[in-house]
């Protein structure tokens, strides 16, 4: 462990969605994880029992709403419940991926808005912040009437693509027009320019490359996303960039979510790597060699000693996170 953490009031504790990221967040702040014990009933209810007093404690619960996402959702607002009962001093939920989080408005009649839904199940069971890394949309911060500290993923991806040598003669391309603030962060860090791919999407999760716009012929091409599911667009838009004259193509997102035909697309498509952090934990069989993660357990973990301290979080993005580490296998 690295050195053990002054403050004897901040708390961990980890859930079922993601316990080695868990693991590492503690051991970057200098605590022990909590104890608990997560059971079900033999109906498939959900058991949550506090192994130890939480009474006055500064505690953070680490999940994230990946899949199965509503038993991960339903963890959480019972173990927040749990933790309110038990007299915490402040119940802080450390959300790497925030699910439902794509439907942040009504794109057509009659259709719901789960990211608002959420965030009234997590404010009204009793949370007192969110700390949340690249959400879909970054309006879903003013869902919550909380603090909501969002860090970016960019930082700890930029670094990786530094010391790869892959920021030399590379663009950055956003895959539609609502990711260009995010490809611009992470060009800013690599000092490169940027383009865009003219995406049209038809329906949910069906993708159709229109054009490119922007200079690609000759150069190292890094498309980032805040997630990558069923890899439609990545598979897709890396083709259209070789076709255009890309050198090498190279994705990056933050969120791996990776679903239905994802994986087998992903070893289809002509990218060199495909470069992910472990907000999501991947199961054996979605680690394959083109994928490379990077852990942001350095990040969530300063975040959490400056919350904790009263410090300001936002050092943590403004630059090149220097303790990003390639996960090794």
């Amino acid at each position: 462990m690295t050195q053990q953490y002054f403050d004897q009031n901040l708390k961990i504790f980890a859930l079922n969605s993601n316990r080695p990221l868990a693991e590492k967040i503690a051991k970057h702040v200098g605590v022990d994880l909590g104890k608990l014990s997560v059971n079900r009933f033999s109906d498939g209810e959900i058991q949550i029992n506090i192994e130890e007093s939480v009474r006055g404690d500064n505690v953070y619960v680490i999940q994230s709403t990946s899949a199965p996402v509503n038993d991960n959702l339903m963890e959480l607002l019972i173990m927040v419940d749990a933790l309110r009962r038990a007299s915490a001093k402040t119940i802080n939920v450390v959300m790497p991926y925030y699910g439902y989080a794509r439907k942040d408005r009504k794109a057509r009649s009659r259709e719901p808005i789960t990211a608002k839904l959420v965030a009234n199940m997590l404010q009204n069971s009793g949370v007192d912040r969110i700390i949340a890394l690249d959400l879909h949309a970054a309006q879903i911060q003013g869902f919550f009437d909380i603090p909501v500290d969002h860090l970016m993923g960019a930082p700890l991806l930029a670094e990786y693509f530094i010391n790869q040598g892959v920021a030399e003669n590379a663009v950055v391309i956003s895959p539609d027009h609502g990711g260009v603030t995010r490809a611009r962060a992470l060009a800013e860090f690599l000092k490169s320019p940027i383009a865009i791919i003219d995406k049209r999407r038809p329906r949910a999760n069906v993708a159709q490359i229109m054009n490119i716009i922007g200079d690609v012929k000759g150069k190292k091409c890094i498309m980032i996303d805040d997630m990558i599911d069923t890899a439609g667009t990545i598979s897709l838009g890396s083709q259209a960039l070789i076709d255009a004259g890309a050198e090498e193509v190279y994705a990056s997102c933050t969120h791996a979510v990776l679903s239905g035909p994802a994986i087998e697309r992903l070893r289809n498509a002509p990218l060199k790597e495909v470069v992910v952090t472990d907000s999501i934990q991947l199961p054996k069989e979605k680690q394959i060699d083109k994928i490379k993660q990077v852990s942001v357990a350095p990040l969530i973990g300063d975040a959490i000693k400056r919350i904790n301290e009263n410090r300001p979080v936002s050092p943590l993005f403004k630059q090149v996170f220097q303790s990003a580490q390639l996960e090794k296998k």
